[in-house]
C-alpha cells in the first residue's frame, strides 16, 4: 500500500466540507421545524429550564427520504459518504478544532470561567450538545462525540465494504440476540431510572422498589450492577461488530474503545458518588459490589 496514496486520501476537499455543513443545515433545520413533543432539560442554576422538541426520529426518516429521492434523481451517489469517508474525517476532525476552541473561549470569558447550562448560540434554532457540560471534560468529549466515535461506528462498515464475510445462520441469530439484549438492559435499566427520579414509590419488575438512604435505587437492573446501562452499552457495540466475523480484531475497534472510555467512567462516577453520598454510597456497594458486569467486575 503506497502511503502517499493514503495521506493523500485524507487531504479535506470542499466538497467534502460542503456535505458536513449541509448535514449539520439539516439537523438544525429539523430540529426547530419538524413537530415533535416538548420535554424540559436540565435544571438550571436559577431553578428554570431550557425545552426541547423530541423529534429525533422524525428528523431519521425525512432524512433518509430526502436522500432516498437524491439517489433515484442521480443528484447524490449512494456511496458519497464511503467514497469521501478520509476527507469527511479530516473536515469533521478541523470543525471540532474549531468548536473546541469556541468553547474555550466561551469559558474563558464567562463570569465563573466554565460553561454555562444555559447555552444556545442561536436562540431556538440550533441545540448545544448538553454532554459536553455534563461530563466536564472538554476536548476530549468534542473530539469523541464529533469525530472519534463515528470514526469508531464506521469501521464496521468500511471492514464489510472491503472484505467478503459469511455468517452461519447461527451466528447471524446470536448477534441478534446480543443486540436484543444490549438494547433491553441499556433501555430498561435507564428507563428505570427515569421512573424512580419521577416516582419513588413506583413498582420496579412488579415490586415496591428497595433503596438505599433513600436515595439510591438498588432494585431491577440496578441492583444488578451499579452501572447496568453501560453493560447494555457495550453488548450494543459488540453485536455493531459481530457480523464482520472474526478474521481480524479491527473491526471490534469500536467495543474495545468504548470498554476503556466506560471504565475509566464509572470510575470517575465512583469517585464523585463517593463524594457526594458518603456512607450511603458505602452501602450501596455493599448491596451491589458489581460496576458493570455482574460476577466479572
Amino acid at each position: 500500500m503506497d502511503v502517499g496514496v493514503v495521506l493523500h486520501s485524507f487531504l479535506p476537499s470542499w466538497s467534502s466540507a460542503g456535505i458536513l455543513l449541509s448535514y449539520f443545515v439539516y439537523l438544525a433545520l429539523a430540529g426547530a421545524i419538524l413537530p415533535g413533543k416538548n420535554v424540559p432539560g436540565a435544571v438550571l442554576s436559577d431553578g428554570t429550564r431550557l425545552h426541547y422538541r423530541c423529534n429525533g426520529l422524525a428528523s431519521l426518516f425525512i432524512l433518509m427520504a430526502l436522500l432516498g429521492i437524491g439517489v433515484s434523481l442521480r443528484l447524490i451517489s449512494p456511496t458519497v459518504i464511503a467514497d469521501r469517508g478520509a476527507q469527511l474525517f479530516s473536515v469533521t476532525f478541523i470543525f471540532s478544532v474549531i468548536v473546541t476552541l469556541l468553547l474555550y473561549i466561551t469559558g474563558c470569558k464567562s463570569h465563573d470561567n466554565s460553561s454555562s447550562l444555559r447555552a444556545r448560540a442561536t436562540g431556538n434554532f440550533i441545540h448545544d450538545w448538553w454532554d459536553v457540560i455534563a461530563e466536564s471534560l472538554g476536548f476530549m468529549l468534542v473530539f469523541g462525540d464529533l469525530v472519534f466515535i463515528p470514526f469508531t461506528f464506521s469501521i464496521q462498515g468500511w471492514w464489510l465494504l472491503r472484505n467478503k464475510v459469511e455468517l452461519p445462520k447461527v451466528a447471524a441469530l446470536m448477534d441478534c440476540l446480543v443486540f436484543l439484549i444490549g438494547y433491553q438492559i441499556f433501555r430498561g435499566a435507564n428507563k428505570q431510572k427515569h421512573v424512580f427520579k419521577k416516582d419513588p414509590k413506583a413498582p420496579i419488575w412488579g415490586k415496591p422498589p428497595k433503596v438505599i438512604g433513600g436515595k439510591l435505587l438498588v432494585s431491577g437492573y440496578w441492583g444488578i450492577s451499579r452501572h447496568c446501562n453501560y453493560l447494555g452499552d457495550l453488548l450494543l457495540a459488540l453485536s455493531f461488530s459481530l457480523p464482520c466475523g472474526a478474521s481480524s480484531v479491527i473491526p471490534y475497534f469500536y467495543p474495545i474503545y468504548l470498554l476503556i472510555l466506560l471504565i475509566w467512567r464509572e470510575r470517575r462516577d465512583d469517585s464523585r458518588c463517593s463524594h457526594k453520598y458518603k456512607e450511603i454510597w458505602a452501602d450501596y456497594c455493599e448491596h451491589v459490589p458489581w460496576r458493570i458486569f455482574p460476577y466479572v467486575y
